[in-house]
């Protein structure tokens, strides 16, 4: 199989690129692999295209800013005994060029033809543009 698939999802509470990641390094410590997580209720049907080389897409404030590939999908069970899936993630974060994306509850699939390209090697550290700009460059479709 040489076919893939992505994953999006909204990065709650995530004010900029650099605050998703500061969260995932303050929660480092609770895995012996030290790889960030995001758990799921739901198990991906299409498991095995995204463990061939998918990765998580990372909407912030509206907009795709980054992602992170996909290691692979661990089960595990809460407090409450549910089986979840946890969505182990490759530490880099790798922004992306920008893409205006509507809200949406949980994740969602994400083809390879529809996601934002990486930003040139040479770029990932450029200053940010502020939010209401880049949401403005976005929906014209500059970025």
């Amino acid at each position: 199989m040489d076919k893939y698939v992505n994953l999006i999802k909204l990065s709650v509470g995530s004010e900029s690129v650099d605050t998703l990641i500061a969260w995932q390094d303050s929660r480092k410590p609770l895995y012996e692999d030290g790889c960030p997580r995001h758990v799921t209720r739901m198990w991906p049907k299409r498991e095995a295209e995204i463990l061939n080389g998918g990765s998580i897409y990372w909407v912030i404030k509206g907009v795709i800013q980054c992602r992170q590939r996909i290691l692979r999908l661990d089960e595990v069970r809460g407090e409450d005994g549910i089986r979840r899936c946890a969505i182990v993630l490759d530490p880099e974060v790798l922004r992306t060029q920008t893409a205006l994306k509507r809200p949406f509850q949980g994740w969602r699939y994400l083809k390879p033809e529809d996601t934002p390209a990486d930003l040139p090697q040479g770029r990932e550290q450029d200053d940010a543009l502020p939010d209401d700009l880049n949401r403005a460059l976005a929906e014209i479709g500059v970025l």
